[in-house]
């Protein structure tokens, strides 16, 4: 290509795809060195230089200085270090003659060329819109395909709205009218996306931001959403002006602002709950109408236990345990319902067991032992540290007093002991089947310890907990029932 032509073909493309100069000149390059490749070593490393002002380019060849006796040293891609004048693992690169392009080599340029254009003009598009990431947007069906609904979002920009976010019975035509969030994604090989979700919790509250002003003047905020797209959302809400009552102000007069919202999302049932700081408080909340007897929280674990009575269990549950795992959702705890019978038998059992290992541990007798629970000493900590007053109403002996504190630090020593090789089990049984550090986290955040736990999972509780296909979550969740069957 001559210098002249070059230019006029910058200037071609900039003007009618309004893009730099400078990234069509990238282009060309790349097109260039890529059709000069096939004259090449498949291994060779090229790249081309353009004058931005003459338009007449150059052509360089790059080799690895590296020694000769090196097993990976290959003729066509490393240099030995006397032939470089320069230090192993540097990059030496040298001019060469440019490829004369025959018709085949112009017409891989230009496909190439073209496909760089393509990803330049994508780019600026994507740029236009990164500051609309995860806000609502509209726009109207252009085309409707087996796998995706393309979606014209202004006049120059078109985003993909998979099928998998639709939520459940939606069908779209062409000209349709729709409403989506807007997430900027990398897809691998191709770059940033903008891709369209209506099944996202953003949606609930980009829709809310509409209906409630009083959202938009930050006098509410959302602080939560939990959703099941199509089916049921919880969101938590919290006032910044004691005057206003949050929930009513997000369920408008007769409803009509959380009609609106729900009307949106194909009669989605919404509930509205007040946010507290305090998660036992915002479970409470979160279950209403089902009343909460009582609540055990682990916060190692990020779990509670929840006794609700009988009559309320159902209620608690939801259909198909849709109240407890939305709830579950929005707290960011792991919640287990459980009977207020069932709760007092797991709270005997307990005192029991802490009974027997005070008498083990500590060499006291049982009526010690249980004035030590019935004063509120429920863990081998609290013995330690307590009050030697308080202790000497159960033992007199000021030495059997200091005798029993020093027993009961040790037994605490052992048991953290053993929970810290618990965990460390745990993770090395679940670093056995290659999760990365991020996820290993996030799943221990949500009481997956170990492969058993990893195996009763299925395949969308897995993927509520961290990022992963359908296909790979089965994949992982087999591996981690291996040793059920060997």
């Amino acid at each position: 290509m001559e210098g002249n032509e070059i230019l006029a073909v910058v200037d071609s493309v900039s003007n009618e795809k309004g893009l730099g100069k400078d990234s069509i000149f990238e282009a060309i390059e790349v097109a260039i060195a890529s059709a000069s490749q096939r004259h090449f070593h498949e291994d060779a490393v090229l790249h081309v230089k353009i004058d931005r002002v003459s338009g007449l380019y150059k052509t360089f060849r790059d080799w690895i200085v590296a020694s000769e006796e090196d097993p990976e040293f290959h003729i066509e891609t490393h240099i030995k270090v006397q032939d470089s004048d320069l230090e192993l693992s540097d990059c030496f690169t040298k001019e060469i003659e440019n490829i004369p392009f025959g018709r085949i080599e112009t017409q891989a340029a230009r496909q190439v060329m073209l496909q760089k254009v393509r990803e330049a003009e994508r780019e600026k598009v994507v740029s236009m819109f990164k500051n609309q990431n995860n806000n609502l947007v509209n726009g109207t069906v252009k085309r409707v395909t087996r796998d995706n609904i393309i979606v014209d979002i202004s006049y120059d920009a078109e985003a993909i709205l998979p099928r998998d976010r639709l939520m459940p019975g939606e069908i779209y035509k062409v000209n349709d009218r729709i409403r989506a969030i807007l997430q900027i994604q990398e897809v691998e090989g191709r770059g940033a996306q903008l891709m369209l979700s209506r099944i996202c919790p953003e949606m609930v509250t980009e829709l809310f931001g509409i209906e409630v002003p009083e959202i938009n003047e930050d006098i509410i905020e959302i602080r939560g959403v939990a959703r099941d797209a199509g089916s049921r959302s919880k969101i938590a809400v919290k006032t910044n002006d004691g005057r206003i009552d949050p929930v009513g102000a997000c369920v408008g007069m007769r409803g009509s602002r959380v009609q609106a919202v729900s009307a949106e999302l194909g009669n989605e049932r919404i509930d509205i709950i007040i946010y507290d700081d305090n998660p036992a408080q915002l479970v409470i909340n979160a279950l209403v109408p089902a009343k909460v007897e009582s609540i055990v929280m682990d916060e190692t674990a990020r779990s509670m236990d929840i006794a609700v009575n009988q009559d309320n269990l159902a209620l608690a549950i939801g259909s198909r345990g849709q109240n407890i795992r939305l709830a579950s959702k929005l707290v960011g705890w792991d919640l287990n319902i459980i009977s207020s019978e069932e709760a007092e038998a797991k709270e005997k059992v307990d005192q029991t067991e802490f009974l027997g290992s005070i008498m083990e541990s500590l060499s006291v007798k049982e009526d010690i032992a249980e004035a030590l629970v019935n004063s509120g000493l429920n863990t081998f900590d609290d013995i330690a540290y307590a009050d030697n007053d308080a202790l000497k109403d159960i033992v007199s002996d000021d030495d059997e007093v200091d005798r029993i504190k020093s027993a009961a630090e040790d037994a605490a020593l052992m048991e953290a002991m053993g929970e810290i090789s618990a965990e460390e089990e745990d993770a090395e049984s679940l670093t056995d089947l290659n999760i990365s550090e991020d996820n290993l986290t996030l799943l221990s955040s949500k009481g997956i310890k170990n492969k058993d736990d990893l195996a009763e999972l299925a395949v969308d509780e897995l993927q509520d907990i961290i990022e992963i296909n359908n296909e790979d979550a089965s994949a992982l969740i087999m591996k981690a029932r291996e040793h059920w069957f060997n």
